[in-house]
């Protein structure tokens, strides 16, 4: 491969990669809210549109119940090894809108940032991806095959994708499974992703009147579900940041004393984490440190609450129901089904008898952990050295890609984790913003990616 040439096309051309991935940002692809529907499949057809520019031989939506997949590939010789790609062209719901510094769908630089929904989580990650293979065609520098699975559901689970995977096994046949929908530890220090937390997410439903009622009429004499809710969920987690849930922690995995170890020697500043969160101190599981906590540890998190009156000014009302969105994170060895149904049994279990519950599940996936002795793992850590001059650092990550466990059962291909991302970059929240220097060193570590991959497999 001609370094040279890569990142001689990559400077050329900053200007016109930046502008593509706006056109992308400026459409509302929120597959959350049936409103976007529309918009979901304006940018699924884009992300369409640029794989062919990109030079792929063929690109198509294929549908599904929901939104569509979007399928593309680079053919160039069927005995070479196929990379696969995958990453997401929906975005999270970018209320409340009013706490962003600028339009959330009208992207804008600031600080050498891009600031727009998406912009990190995954538009411009998964869109690296499509610049990299052009970057690579134009210059004569592609040394494999390669596939694309963008889909347009990851942010509300990832419904259909399974039977997509299932029913298109031989279209997605290939060597390894590429993804950058993570994050490193900071640009100072590459990473990459060998464990993602599994999710339960939930939402529950306390119902007490069969009406709204008079506060101070009723006060007192009649159970307000807002408080009972909040009692219930209290009741979930202890005063150590341990979770009631009878059973929760049985299939755990628990960490050895040197794993725990080898895993706190990643940089982190326990200061600078609070400083930027706006926080006097940190909390959670007792006996665990913040890196052991968000990698290694479940958790239990109310998402969202509400009940009663929202309005401006005053209603002395008591509601007649409540409600909350509840996520679990799990770890090596929980399952999610079987998390839900926990969380089901033991939240019927302690409601009061002056209400009555509701309990809905929602969505959930598996947790994955990734050999770093794999031969893709060894070719990201070269493209990272290669690019960075610096060996990454092997590390957990908090979040959840559901469909890694899938992609390794159904396809039966090593999956790498070759996200670009930072944890600061505020992703499903206002003011979410990805690096540009992130942007364009990730288009150039992922055509290294490439060269080591296939260097390995000749070898």
């Amino acid at each position: 491969m001609d370094n040279k040439a890569i990142l001689s096309y990559i400077e050329e051309n900053k200007q016109r990669f930046l502008d593509e991935l706006f056109e992308l940002l400026r459409i509302p692809s929120v597959s959350a809210d049936p409103k976007f529907k529309d918009d979901v499949r304006k940018t699924a057809e884009a992300v369409k549109a640029r794989l062919l520019e990109a030079g792929c031989d063929n690109a198509e939506l294929v549908e599904t119940p929901g939104h569509p997949v979007v399928f593309g590939e680079k053919i160039i010789d069927p005995n070479l090894p196929t990379v696969v790609v995958y990453g997401h062209y929906d975005v999270q719901p970018a209320d409340p809108y009013e706490l962003w510094d600028s339009p959330p769908f009208e992207p804008v630089i600031k600080n050498e940032k891009i600031y727009a929904r998406g912009s990190c989580d995954d538009k411009g990650q998964a869109y690296m991806h499509v610049k990299a293979l052009q970057t690579m065609a134009e210059t004569g520098n592609l040394p494999c095959n390669v596939k694309f699975m963008i889909e347009g559901e990851e942010e509300v689970g990832s419904d259909n994708l399974e039977t997509f995977v299932r029913e298109n096994k031989e279209k997605l046949a290939g060597d390894v499974i590429l993804i950058s929908d993570t994050a490193i530890i900071s640009n100072d220090t590459p990473s990459i992703t060998v464990g993602l937390r599994g999710l339960s997410y939930m939402e529950v439903e306390v119902t007490g009147p069969n009406r709204d009622l008079h506060s101070g009429v009723y006060g007192g004499a009649v159970a307000n579900p807002i408080n009972v809710l909040c009692t219930m969920i209290d009741s979930m987690i202890d005063k150590d940041g341990h979770i009631t849930i009878p059973g929760f922690y049985d299939k755990v995995e628990e960490l050895s004393a040197a794993e725990r170890e080898e895993m706190n020697k990643a940089p982190f500043d326990l200061n600078e984490f609070k400083s930027e969160l706006g926080i006097k101190e940190v909390k959670g599981e007792k006996g665990y440190t913040t890196l052991e906590r968000v990698g290694i540890r479940p958790t239990l998190d109310v998402n969202g609450i509400w009940g009663g009156y929202q309005g401006e000014g005053a209603k002395t009302v008591l509601p007649s129901k409540a409600h909350a969105k509840i996520s679990m994170r799990l770890v090596p060895n929980q399952n999610d089904e079987e998390i839900t149904k926990l969380f089901t049994e033991h939240f019927q279990s302690i409601a009061p008898d002056y209400v009555t519950v509701k309990v809905r599940a929602h969505h959930g996936g598996l947790p994955s952990v990734t050999k770093t002795d794999s031969l893709a793992y060894n070719a990201a850590s070269k493209a990272f050295e290669e690019a960075w001059g610096k060996t990454p650092i092997p590390s957990r990550d908090g979040g959840s890609i559901p469909i890694v466990a899938l992609f390794r059962e159904v396809l039966g291909m090593d999956v790498v984790l070759l996200g670009f991302g930072l944890d600061s970059d505020a992703i499903h929240s206002p003011n979410e913003h990805y690096g540009i220097f992130n942007y364009f060193k990730g288009i150039e570590t992922i055509t290294m990616f490439y060269k080591h991959f296939v260097e390995m497999k000749k070898a």
